[in-house]
């Protein structure tokens, strides 16, 4: 039955994706976060929903009058190079057929970016995607809280199977990114009082679901971007009574075996995960030293080039860092655009901030540049830990 319903939705709205591509960029993104076929049953579950409607998509772009040409910024070009780079790199992997069918993926993703800056191209576009975003990866934080309350934080949270947030750091990472964007939505006076109160209450069960993924990193980046919202915000006394009710609840559930995770931190070398972990950046520094221009292309982490390249052979591991999986599959020149594109994106929403310091009409300017720099901190800081380099919400927020 759940199966029906949501081809019934989605073909449904496929005309919406043609006529008002803008629209498709929305369902795109609600099917691309929430995930809402990997909670079906049989037929919906690997049925390539989001390949279709972008395909929609990108042909209602070209009859569509409703766009704006290609922004004409550093983070356009640094982005479409990354592209070509990546393509070029890839023709010297050290696994072509591997390599290729995850270059298909994130070029897409880059693809997909590219669309939304031409199709969302007012404010009122703009919020909207911000809502679709935040209340879909929300929705799975209120899922998750709801679960860990109910089974005692016994268990960790998990995103959708099958997601690129499946595992449970990778949750943890996605719930990071999207605190800030509940957050300052939460305080849109533009929204009914019943939308404020469910962003509101997705922002209480995100952090709670935080916690339940056991995420060492996720939790890291929690402490990180929970400081950054307060010193951004001038209502301070209302931040922290936020933060203290969401972890008041958590605390009442959290099991021994949740402090004893965390204490790992501080003992990081007696932990076989951590050091793992800096094996792989090892590994894959090795790699760039050896291939400098080119590294050893997608998906090149595997037992025989641990065998070649680590420091220690046997304890092959995923790479688990946004730099070091960029470093190791493309090479330093990849690296430097890569950091490029951060670094430039949050002092482009730096300067935005600057040039409407004054003008109380493009507060919510303001607002929304401080929720993207904060975004893309949690990225930074969780992606330390996370080998997410090619996550379609980074280049989203970008």
């Amino acid at each position: 039955m759940r199966d029906l319903i949501l081809f019934g939705i989605i073909f449904s709205l496929l005309p919406f994706c043609f006529f008002r591509p803008w629209m498709g960029i929305l369902f795109f993104s609600w099917i691309g976060y929430m995930n809402p076929h990997r909670f079906t049953w049989s037929a919906a579950y690997d049925f390539p929903f989001a390949k279709i409607v972008a395909i929609v998509t990108v042909a209602g772009l070209f009859f569509t009058r409703d766009k704006q040409p290609l922004p004409k910024t550093r983070e356009t070009i640094l982005i479409i190079l990354l592209g070509i780079y990546f393509t070029f790199t890839n023709f010297f992997a050290f696994y072509p057929d591997k390599a290729w069918t995850q270059w298909e993926k994130v070029i897409k993703i880059l693809i997909m970016t590219l669309v939304t800056m031409v199709l969302v191209n007012d404010r009122k576009k703009l919020k909207y995607l911000i809502m679709v975003i935040a209340f879909s990866i929300g929705l799975l934080g209120i899922k998750g809280g709801i679960f860990s309350l109910f089974t005692g934080g016994e268990h960790r949270v998990y995103g959708p199977e099958g997601s690129f947030f499946w595992d449970s750091n990778d949750m943890a990472l996605a719930l990071n990114m999207t605190l800030p964007m509940l957050f300052y939505l939460a305080k849109d006076k533009e929204n009914t009082q019943l939308m404020n109160k469910l962003l509101w209450i997705a922002l209480i069960m995100c952090i709670i679901s935080i916690i339940f993924t056991y995420s060492r990193g996720g939790f890291l980046t929690l402490a990180g971007v929970g400081m950054l919202l307060l010193l951004k915000t001038k209502h301070k006394v209302f931040a922290v009574l936020i933060a203290m009710v969401a972890l008041t609840i958590a605390m009442a559930y959290i099991p021994e075996k949740w402090f004893e995770r965390m204490d790992t931190i501080k003992n990081y070398e007696m932990d076989k995960s951590a050091m793992g972990r800096i094996n792989a950046w090892h590994t894959a520094f090795n790699v760039a030293k050896d291939r400098p221009l080119i590294g050893g292309g997608f998906e090149t982490f595997t037992p025989r080039v641990f065998d070649i390249y680590s420091p220690n052979p046997s304890a092959v591991h995923d790479v688990h860092s946004i730099y070091f999986e960029i470093i190791g599959e493309h090479g330093f020149v990849a690296f430097g655009l890569f950091i490029a594109l951060i670094f430039c994106t949050l002092l482009t929403a730096q300067k935005l901030k600057w040039s409407v310091k004054t003008n109380e009409n493009y507060k919510w300017a303001k607002n929304y540049a401080n929720m993207f720099q904060i975004s893309l901190i949690a990225y930074m800081i969780g992606g330390t830990f996370l080998g997410r380099a090619y996550f379609d919400l980074f280049y989203h927020i970008v």
